[in-house]
């Protein structure tokens, strides 16, 4: 778990005063990061970092802070940062803050590969640091709702859908989309997967667009994923079947519908959150957690966790292997 003393001078600034942050790449998920942090009241946006720098001063003359071209510049003037630059360059962006001593969110996947997530959670772990690792659906409050209604899930149906927008495009749909499901169901499923089936392809881009994942846990629950970024709309939805009952979430209302067999009958209900937005309540967990110094929801292992199934999802595509009781 990452967490740290009290007693470190710079911990205890950050638990008297807002906490001071920056955003490192600032595309369409980091700009809404940017936009967060300058509304948050324990919060503030000293800067936020990109490459293009005329982007960047365009994002900070609107959220009133300071553009930067190189996040080497803020490394001495920030407690904590959010990393949404391409994955690619999660590692050593990511690395190198925390050899700084500072906390760090990372957008997902939370690494490349499993060698570079476990550096890194290594190098949190020694320097008693945070990692937090973007996984948005999480906080999203039709999680929370159906997450108190499941006890013991025998099957589970996720699909991912979204039409083609051009971006992400640098990793497979397993990485881009299908890992938000990975992380809820393993979240949801109290037990281990023994085996994994898969299948997808290459459609409009050199790498994976649509990917199919078959898994099985060790308790008896099975799940499949779909996930897809050719699709004709955008979908957002997950199912879970139990004893007598039958729910339906949809992310995007942040609704459950709840069909549920009682005395004989099946009884409907439409259960509805109050729709607050899921990366508002994402990155304040990250600004509490970094000044309370607590574990995040989602810390370095489950990020790592996420990204060990959805590679070896890719690797069956690809390649065609078994993980069979791997």
């Amino acid at each position: 778990m990452q967490e740290t003393d009290d007693n470190n001078s710079s911990l205890v600034t950050r638990h008297s005063s807002l906490l001071k942050v920056a955003v490192i790449g600032v595309g369409s998920i980091g700009a809404h990061h940017a936009r967060i942090f300058s509304e948050l009241p324990h919060a503030d946006l000293i800067g936020v970092v990109d490459i293009n720098l005329a982007h960047a001063q365009k994002i900070a003359s609107k959220y009133n802070c300071k553009a930067y071209k190189d996040y080497t510049e803020i490394m001495d003037i920030v407690d904590a940062v959010s990393i949404a630059a391409p994955t690619t360059m999660h590692f050593q962006i990511a690395m190198d803050f925390l050899k700084n001593s500072k906390d760090i969110l990372i957008e997902k996947p939370i690494t490349s590969t499993i060698k570079e997530a476990e550096k890194l959670i290594s190098e949190a772990d020694k320097r008693h640091l945070i990692i937090q690792v973007g996984h948005l659906e999480r906080f999203n409050s039709g999680v929370s709702l159906i997450s108190n209604m499941i006890k013991k899930p025998k099957f589970i149906e996720s699909r991912r859908l979204s039409p083609f927008l051009g971006r992400s495009t640098d990793v497979d749909v397993t990485l881009d989309l299908m890992i938000h499901d990975i992380d809820i169901i393993l979240s949801l499923v109290k037990s281990e997967i023994s085996d994994i089936k898969a299948t997808g392809s290459k459609v409009l881009t050199d790498n994976i667009d649509i990917a199919y994942a078959w898994l099985e846990f060790e308790d008896g629950c099975i799940a499949e994923a779909v996930a897809s970024r050719i699709a004709n709309e955008k979908v957002r939805e997950l199912k879970v079947f139990q004893h007598n009952t039958y729910l339906n979430l949809n992310y995007q209302t942040q609704e459950v519908t709840c069909y549920k067999k009682l005395n004989g009958k099946v009884g409907k209900k439409i259960k509805k959150t109050e729709g607050k937005e899921p990366l508002k309540e994402q990155l304040s967990s990250f600004v509490q957690c970094v000044k309370n110094r607590t574990r995040p929801v989602v810390s370095g292992i489950e990020g790592k966790k996420a990204l060990q199934v959805a590679l070896k999802i890719s690797e069956m595509i690809k390649h065609g292997n078994s993980t069979k009781n791997k």
